[in-house]
């Protein structure tokens, strides 16, 4: 593995939320947790809501909230699918709550046993916190359910919070006249902002890789302003994007540390998200000037093109934010318009059913056959949607182990290639083409 080159324990910069790799240098971030932690835990806020940008950390807040909570105190639900009806946005919740399916089909039943639910989980001294990721693609009549769900709440005391995170759509809707009476509802309302700076960013990268078990310095200083500057200037996403390439890179090349020129060569493959602010001339000056001081130990085996290697794209829209819809495990008619800047898969191809229980996918203009086991189907029947992606996401794991040919290359993403597989596994569960 790439990171054992470079003497860590662990990969420094996977883009999952999770919270031991939290690093304490991103301000807004900060602020954010610890207003909607008073939300909770001592504001008895009925709505707190954080709002910002693809990339910036709301799931990762989410997560870090989640474990910064007493669970002695509070039972918990997570919705990270949100595009549903509002029944089934409460059942999802209720079945969380409660550990088992819910199986009332009419709201007015369902509302009775959430209701029920709330006092008898203040009865045992315990409180319940939903929160809802992705809340953006929440239609604004399920907004205005949400709003009537706070008012089941006791005389002297809110009996539950409700936490939203979403992009900057979600700001949006909240605060137009016709959502008022919800917008006034809301107790702590956080936007999470870019790193501000070469300096955190520094800071960002180094403590990631002091948690990754690093010892010595690895990046130069003359790094951090570009990483900073081709992360769009500071999106967290992409700058551990650059900085996981980057010590594949090094490791490929047996590099001894990374500097600016490994940090422009490898952001050069997706220049149209990060590269816009650096110069094409400026770009080839310093791809030429690394050639030649570029060093390489591999004899026998051919050093990747990191120059040369670019991604040609149909369309102009942000890598980050193809990412992050990829990620949003929406529906299936989301998932077959996107247009993947930086996948291998093929959305845009229609997945073929091959049998019943299996479908086969286009990756490079190489068929994988993915088949979904009759425990598989037995278990995503009887699983919350939360369980469906944890299901969806040991499959993708698994195909990826079973295809090395989908990561054989230094720059391909594994992060991104699972993601890709977890969603296509999602929307076929979804969409009913697996009988589940």
């Amino acid at each position: 593995m790439y990171y054992k080159y470079w003497n860590l324990t662990k990969p420094p910069f996977d883009n999952v939320p999770d919270p031991s790799m939290y690093a304490d240098c991103h301000e807004s971030m900060e602020n954010a947790l610890g207003e909607t932690l008073f939300a909770i835990e001592e504001g008895e806020e009925c709505f707190a809501v954080i709002v910002g940008d693809v990339g910036l950390g709301k799931t990762l807040s989410i997560r870090m909230i989640i474990d910064s909570l007493d669970q002695e105190k509070y039972k918990i639900a997570l919705i990270t699918n949100p595009s549903l009806t509002f029944v089934q946005l409460l059942r999802e919740i209720i079945g969380q709550l409660t550990g088992k399916m819910c199986e009332e089909k009419k709201k007015v039943d369902m509302l009775e046993i959430f209701n029920k639910l709330l006092f008898e989980t203040y009865d045992n001294g315990k409180k319940i916190v939903i929160f809802i990721d992705e809340a953006n693609v929440i239609s604004r009549k399920n907004l205005e359910n949400l709003r009537l769900l706070t008012n089941m709440q006791d005389d002297d005391k809110n009996l539950f919070t409700l936490i939203l995170a979403g992009q900057i759509e979600l700001a949006k809707r909240l605060e137009h006249p016709s959502l008022a009476n919800l917008f006034q509802r809301i107790g702590t309302y956080c936007k999470i902002d870019k790193i501000e700076s070469p300096e955190l960013t520094m800071s960002y990268v180094n403590s990631r890789l002091k948690l990754s078990g690093c010892k010595k310095a690895i990046f130069t200083n003359d790094a951090y302003q570009l990483i900073w500057q081709l992360s769009e200037n500071g999106v967290p996403r992409l700058i551990n994007k650059i900085c996981k390439l980057s010590l594949k890179a090094g490791e490929t090349n047996s590099l001894k540390f990374i500097n600016g020129d490994v940090i422009n060569q490898v952001a050069a493959r997706f220049q149209r998200t990060t590269f816009s602010s650096v110069s094409n001339a400026g770009r080839a000056d310093k791809a030429k000037n690394s050639t030649k001081q570029r060093p390489n130990n591999n004899k026998g085996h051919a050093a990747p093109k990191i120059v040369d290697a670019q991604i040609e794209s149909d369309n102009d829209d942000d890598l980050c934010r193809e990412m992050a819809r990829h990620t949003a495990n929406k529906n299936e008619s989301l998932i077959e318009n996107i247009n993947s800047t930086n996948s291998r898969i093929s959305f845009s191809d229609k997945l073929e059913i091959v049998e019943e229980n299996s479908a086969e996918i286009n990756i490079d203009g190489v068929r994988v056959k993915v088949n979904f086991p009759e425990q598989f189907i037995q278990n995503v029947r009887s699983s919350s949607i939360e369980d469906r992606l944890k299901l969806s996401g040991a499959m993708a794991a698994r195909i990826i182990k079973e295809n090395p040919k989908l990561t054989s290359s230094c720059y391909d993403d594994p992060v991104s290639i699972w993601s890709d597989l977890r969603d296509m596994i999602m929307s076929k569960i979804q969409t009913e083409n697996v009988a589940v």
